[in-house]
């Protein structure tokens, strides 16, 4: 064993195996070119000369260039892939995770490698990229959402400035300026440039290109058929655009095609995120707006769908006073909108009828089956909806400019021939878009003193149409009626309108009539000339003196008076112009039927109006609905506190703005009563009592009474059912011991009951508290202990024969006695002139000492059992 075994000299142990000296590793790492560092773009490159670019380089050269610096690259990252991924322990652990880790902790290690040095590890971000494209959603999205990080909130892109193309670079154009305009491969580089330059540059280039390339994984997600895949998508988009700037342009274009998404959720989501992205970059909207404009908006072919979203989109822009140039450019997109919405639309062609050989209307020309019915309900569906969606679009853009008018430049004189387009809407099929369009002209009209004549005329039109009957915007129309009456310069046209207004109130409801009637008691105090329409008579021409004219004298006959040809002066309804309709020649007598009305709120309002009354506070539209009536019915706790302003939606009005042209606010301005099933409702006087609230007091004071005296039979009734009850078990009681003589007699003595348990208890709880024990609860047996003393030494004295001559007991005593199960006589006296409230009194005594025998325990201590047979013990001795 010793012969085979090597001799290594004087040491025993074997050599140590050669490994490179540590400087030698450092002499390879300091052969890179760069040094490695995640910010790559914030390096310090040699100083170049700066030039002015007078001509371009020829593409020859650059491109030559271009490959020269290509292998510069590859040979920086084979270097660096040498020396830095094989020397360090974390290096070989990533290596380890990505060959036999899972996806995810590849994912993580291929991200930590690219954030290390993104220049040195264009392999580990090519591998990221793959990843994106595979074909399992869950394993791409992973993959993108890793880019994402990296490429919009790491520091791989530069957040100040978008990526440059190789042949775009200004050093580049610079360097190759005048004398150093050639360059061939095995050259010296042109003057001023360094091979980091050139490594820098070719990095730059490449990095854009995959940026790109991301881009259009990002685009075929956004158009994936699963929607949950579409939403990380455009998610993603929005947040490389809002970090970078690198391909913004076809990053937002790819989230405003998104408007157009046939699933609402994906389409909103889009609009809000452009919002959002309006918030973050204000310098941005008007690119924005123009996006919108060209890839959405007025684009061949769009959809109403994808239309819908980019109008909501467009009115709901955060404008400022700065921002005058985005403002006027809406509204020019608004009207453009306008003229193509209100175009009419061509009719549809009649279907085209066959004619078959025998020259009859192919099908024979019956009735349509039922596939064919079902056809023309699912094109009538479609046609509705289409129309709904037009209105819809309409009250949209009118809430844009509406948004947009006070921020704009409306001086020119383009904006005026738009007039005429927003009152052609004010003569929509729809109501609710008419009233904002009036909003809109009100608006122009109090501001630029434009078409104010025909606005009113407008206005005093709209008050007979039948379709506000069942507007949902009342409140809105009210508030429109108010600020454009309180600001009219013209008493006569303002009496009109009140005219009209009482005149039509008799055909709304309840809500509508209280909000007219205290809009009219509101223009008084402007126009006092309303007051004296309720005060003095109507004037009429002919309330003039009589004239006598003497009879000839030469009986003569006295020539006829012809009679006066001019045309009376009276008040006409029909007249278009309010102005010109002798409203003022008039009395308000279309008051008086509401002062009858059947809404007592109505009538109170009325009242109030005509002066016979104080106004009630302003009214709540919602207040004085049938269902706000019907509501109370179930209890309706009301709020314990206000409603708290919100404010948070970025198109929401806060608290106070524009408040003195607010006739009325609904849910605002409604006192909060308590409840009409309190007691403290019940106890108010009439006079207390609110006018819609009159019906409900004199109903729940009348059930009220009701219920009391119910109450009251109820319990007499249950006190009967118990006497009844006690005297029923009485009789049983009595059959029993007629059956069974056995069961009643001297030996019955002997047997222990509950009412000797009772008494038991109550001589042990006597005894050690000191006071008078009692034979059995609730019997008064009436005298004190020398009574007993005396009572029981007279029974000591009987011996069994004395006890024939006892006198019998009557029934109830015989219950008292032997009957445990029943209940207890509570009283034995003879007292016969008791009130007629003592059988209450004993009912409610019979039935504590029910309660309190039931409560009695089961088993009794020894201690008590041995003051029980003590008295036994006794009679024993005796006998």
């Amino acid at each position: 064993m010793s012969a085979k075994r090597k001799s290594f000299g004087n040491d025993a142990r074997p050599p140590k195996k050669f490994k490179p000296d540590h400087a030698k590793r450092e002499e390879k790492r300091a052969a890179l070119l760069f040094t490695a560092r995640a910010d790559w773009h914030n390096a310090e490159l040699p100083a170049l000369e700066t030039k002015e670019v007078t001509t371009l380089p020829p593409p020859r050269v650059v491109e030559e260039l271009y490959q020269y610096a290509t292998e510069l690259l590859e040979t920086e990252n084979a270097t660096y892939g040498a020396s830095h991924m094989t020397g360090s322990s974390s290096q070989k652990f990533l290596s380890t995770i990505m060959s036999s880790g899972t996806l995810e902790d590849k994912i993580s290690a291929l991200t930590l490698l690219v954030q290390e040095s993104p220049l040195h590890t264009m392999k580990a971000f090519d591998n990221l990229l793959s990843l994106s494209k595979k074909k399992s959603r869950n394993q791409a999205l992973m993959a993108v959402a890793a880019l994402k990080d990296l490429l919009g909130t790491g520091v791989v892109l530069p957040a100040d400035r978008k990526l440059r193309a190789f042949g775009k670079q200004p050093g580049l154009l610079s360097a190759l300026q005048g004398k150093n305009f050639g360059w061939s491969p095995g050259e010296p580089l042109p003057e001023g440039l360094d091979k980091l330059h050139l490594l820098v540059w070719a990095f730059e280039d490449w990095l854009k290109k995959k940026y790109f390339e991301l881009l259009g994984i990002l685009e075929t997600w956004c158009n994936d058929e699963i929607e949950y895949s579409r939403s990380r998508a455009i998610t993603y988009v929005w947040e490389l655009l809002k970090d970078k700037p690198e391909q913004e342009e076809n990053l937002l274009r790819l989230l405003v095609n998104k408007l157009g998404d046939t699933d609402r959720k994906i389409a909103s989501r889009a609009s809000y995120l452009l919002l959002q992205l309006e918030v973050t970059h204000p310098a941005m909207k008007l690119i924005i707006t123009n996006s919108i404009e060209a890839d959405c908006l007025f684009r061949p072919g769009q959809s109403d769908h994808a239309k819908y979203y980019a109008i909501i989109t467009l009115n709901q822009t955060i404008l400022s006073q700065k921002e005058q140039d985005t403002a006027n450019r809406l509204l020019e997109i608004y009207f453009a909108l306008f003229v193509q919405l209100l175009k009419p639309k061509e009719a549809k062609d009649a279907p085209v009828v066959k004619i078959n050989t025998h020259g009859k209307p192919q099908g024979g020309g019956g009735k349509a089956g039922k596939m064919a019915a079902k056809k023309r309900k699912a094109e009538e569906r479609s046609d509705e909806s289409a129309v709904q969606l037009h209105d819809k679009m309409i009250a949209q853009v009118l809430a844009g400019v509406n948004r947009a008018f006070p921020f704009a430049d409306t001086s020119s004189a383009a904006f005026d021939r738009q007039m005429d387009t927003i009152f052609r809407v004010a003569h929509s099929a729809n109501f609710n878009t008419s009233i904002q369009a009036l909003m809109l002209i009100q608006q122009i009209s109090s501001t630029k003193h434009y078409g104010a004549e025909r606005f009113y005329k407008t206005l005093y039109e709209s008050l007979w149409d039948p379709r506000l009957f069942t507007s949902s915007k009342q409140v809105m129309y009210l508030n429109l009626l108010y600020k454009s009456l309180k600001a009219d310069l013209n008493a006569k046209r303002v009496q009109a309108f009140v005219k009209r207004l009482l005149q039509v109130i008799t055909m709304h409801e309840p809500p509508f009539a209280c909000g007219v009637l205290y809009l009219i008691s509101e223009l008084e105090n402007t126009f006092p000339s309303i007051r004296k329409m309720f005060t003095e008579p109507e004037v009429d021409d002919e309330d003039e003196e009589e004239h006598f004219v003497d009879a000839p004298e030469d009986g003569s006959v006295m020539p006829q008076v012809q009679p006066s040809t001019q045309k009376k002066v009276i008040y006409d309804p029909r007249k278009r112009d309010p102005e010109h309709s002798q409203a003022e020649r008039t009395c308000l007598w279309d008051i008086l039927p509401l002062i009858q009305h059947f809404h007592p709120s109505v009538a109170l309002f009325a009242e109030a109006v005509y002066g016979s009354k104080e106004m009630p506070p302003k009214p709540d539209p919602t207040t004085h609905t049938l269902m706000h009536f019907l509501d109370r019915f179930v209890y309706r706790k009301p709020r314990s506190k206000e409603a708290v302003t919100h404010g948070s939606s970025i198109m929401q009005p806060l608290a106070g703005t524009a408040a003195a042209d607010m006739l009325i606010k609904p849910g605002k301005e409604g006192v909060k009563n308590a409840p009409v099933n309190t007691e403290a409702f019940w106890a108010k006087k009439v006079e207390d009592v609110a006018a819609d609230e009159v019906f409900f007091h004199s109903y729940f004071n009348v059930a009220g009474t009701k219920k009391r005296k119910t109450e009251k039979a109820d319990k007499r009734s249950r006190d009967d059912d118990e006497d009844s009850e006690d005297q029923a078990e009485d009789e049983i009681w009595q059959a029993i011991t007629k059956s069974r003589p056995d069961v009643e007699g001297p030996e019955s003595d002997d047997d222990l009951s509950m009412a000797d348990l009772e008494s038991a208890y109550d001589k042990s709880d006597d005894e050690e508290d000191g006071s008078e024990a009692e034979s059995e609860g609730g019997i008064d047996l009436g005298g004190d202990d020398d009574e007993e003393a005396a009572t029981g030494a007279q029974f000591d004295d009987m011996d069994g024969s004395d006890l024939d001559e006892l006198p019998e007991l009557d029934e109830s005593d015989e219950e008292a006695m032997f009957d445990d199960d029943d209940d207890v006589p509570v009283a034995l006296g003879d007292d016969e002139e008791a009130e007629p409230d003592s059988a209450n009194a004993r009912n409610k005594k019979k039935r504590s000492e029910r309660k309190k025998l039931k409560q009695l325990p089961v088993f009794a201590s020894a201690d008590d059992y041995a003051k029980l047979l003590g008295g036994d013990d006794d009679e024993e001795e005796y006998m």
